[in-house]
């Protein structure tokens, strides 16, 4: 049901499509997106509870891991319960101030997380390329500041942007041809002056975009410089091996944002443009844990201690 709305955002409604124009998939979706959500919840928190139970990983480079996976699970949070209950409910309205909540938190997120990966890409870059000062370069200080300032950027932009959604005037259909409150999708909805919200949607963009991204290359230039004068093939392994997780998880990440706004998209393709947010609000939060615990021994050691305790505990208990 379309309502028709007034230019007062205190009061407005808009309605999530979802993927209605799917009926009979409606149900395997769901299931889709539960089996996802709950791998994503369980595998980040996880990495969270295991870091700090093993004083192996009391390292920078799962300090760094265990926000990254706690801005997924916050990420993850924002977006797929609303999805899920779009997906079975009648009633698939949110309120004005639960959209720009939802945007708020998830456009932090999403800042947040391109700078922490770029953070990690440091920290790599100064354990391959100066290890024996690994410990004293990456202090515990400069590792609070630099997790920190990922947070603060995050925040601080997304303020800009929510409120120069929160003061334009939507006085036309509320329909929103989306599953989450979307930047494009809720300025598509607006009937007054979006300029200067692109515009700070652009410059916020592609500043935070590139200097991750400079900072992630220039990083990886380094460590590949480094490594390709190491004489020792098991060192080259190692250093290597320090890398191919962090690497993975960057392509994947900046693969599907760069997908998502900076390919063309024809105006009727909401279709793939819904499909594209889903894979970065939705399976990005569950492969990131899924690439660095799978190829570590010290985190799938630990998993597998906690493991066996839990069923030795639950033998001695039913006896």
């Amino acid at each position: 049901m379309v309502h028709e709305v007034r230019n007062q955002s205190t009061v407005i409604k808009f309605i999530l499509v979802g993927f209605s124009e799917f009926p009979q998939l409606q149900a395997p979706i769901f299931l889709l997106f539960l089996t996802i959500y709950t791998v994503t919840v369980v595998g980040n928190v996880g990495i969270i509870i295991v870091r700090r139970i093993n004083p192996k990983l009391h390292t920078p480079m799962y300090f760094f891991l265990s926000h990254l996976s706690f801005v997924d699970v916050c990420y993850s949070s924002m977006i797929t319960p609303k999805l899920l209950e779009v997906l079975v409910v009648e009633d698939r309205s949110i309120s004005f101030s639960g959209c720009m909540t939802q945007f708020f938190f998830g456009c932090s997120c999403v800042l947040t997380e391109m700078f922490m990966l770029a953070v990690m890409a440091y920290d790599r870059f100064v354990a391959v390329c100066n290890p024996l000062l690994y410990t004293v370069a990456m202090s515990r200080k400069l590792c609070a500041l630099l997790v920190g300032g990922s947070y603060m950027w995050g925040v601080l932009c997304s303020l800009i942007l929510t409120y120069s959604l929160a003061v334009m005037s939507y006085c036309g259909s509320n329909v929103m041809n989306h599953f989450a409150c979307e930047y494009s999708v809720i300025v598509s909805l607006s009937c007054s002056d979006t300029t200067f919200s692109q515009m700070a949607c652009f410059i916020i963009s592609v500043f935070s975009e590139m200097c991750s991204i400079l900072i992630t290359f220039a990083s990886y230039v380094f460590i590949i410089a480094t490594v390709s004068r190491m004489p020792s093939k098991g060192g080259l392994r190692k250093a290597f091996s320090t890398c191919a997780s962090h690497l993975m998880a960057l392509i994947i990440f900046h693969g599907v944002i760069l997908l998502l706004y900076c390919v063309p998209h024809d105006k009727n393709s909401w279709l793939l443009v819904k499909v594209e947010t889903a894979l970065y609000s939705v399976m990005i939060p569950m492969l990131n844990p899924l690439i660095y615990s799978l190829r570590n021994k010290d985190v799938k050691e630990t998993v597998r201690r906690l493991i066996n305790s839990k069923m030795h505990s639950l033998q001695i208990k039913f006896r």
